[in-house]
């Protein structure tokens, strides 16, 4: 039984998964600054709700990013707490690979994935996915003009997603540049899938060392010096 984790953005979702893989239930929130005040309140509430103990569960999952400084750091810092109050393994999932599960299927073979998560300006966390859920790029900061993705373009239809690509949009014009009218947003349940198959592997983190991928340098400003 799988806990797992996602406040990569402003969304905060929590979702608990069967061995066998069956979502046993998922919790979804979608207002700003919810992960620090009611994180731990979803976490309680979705495993009593399922009518189970946070003593049943197998490991604790969370979306390591790249997204929001402050959100990654909740997330993180509370599946870390809850691994080591519990006693169980962490499994860091990327959030751009769980948002590429939630539509994969829809694609054909020859089709490219690109999740996008907005950044500053004209920047977006991004990277490139085959329909299998392979990567083809790995997970970058990029600052987008009109020759972004222009190679991948020229041979292959990209579907760009996620908050990031309405930035995208008008810039990507070429004919194979793909946009859902659908929104697709960070989700645990989809880090829950994929951590059902890194806790088959054996794939886990070191509780001591694991840390948030930032990809980025948090970027903060001066206060400006008093007057008078």
């Amino acid at each position: 039984m799988i806990l797992s984790l996602d406040t990569s953005t402003t969304v905060c979702s929590v979702a608990l998964h069967t061995p066998d893989g069956a979502l046993l239930g998922c919790y979804e929130l979608y207002t700003e600054r919810t992960a620090s005040s009611r994180l731990t309140m979803l976490v309680q509430d979705v495993v009593t709700h399922a009518g189970y103990t946070l003593a049943d569960l197998s490991a604790i999952a969370v979306a390591k990013g790249p997204g929001s400084y402050t959100g990654l750091r909740i997330g993180v810092s509370t599946a870390k707490g809850l691994c080591y109050a519990l006693d169980k393994p962490l499994i860091g999932i990327n959030t751009l690979a769980a948002m590429t599960e939630q539509i994969r299927a829809f694609y054909p073979a020859n089709t490219l994935l690109c999740p996008m998560i907005d950044a500053r300006r004209m920047e977006v966390y991004c990277a490139v996915y085959e329909q299998d859920g392979s990567e083809k790029q790995s997970t970058q900061a990029l600052v987008l003009d009109d020759t972004s993705f222009a190679g991948l373009l020229a041979d292959h239809p990209v579907v760009f997603f996620g908050d990031g690509a309405t930035k995208a949009q008008p810039v990507l014009t070429h004919p194979n540049a793909l946009f859902p009218d659908m929104p697709v947003r960070p989700s645990a349940r989809t880090v829950g899938a994929l951590a059902l198959r890194a806790y088959a592997a054996g794939e886990f983190e070191d509780l001591v060392a694991f840390e948030p991928y930032y990809l980025k340098e948090f970027m903060t400003t001066k206060p400006r010096q008093a007057v008078g």
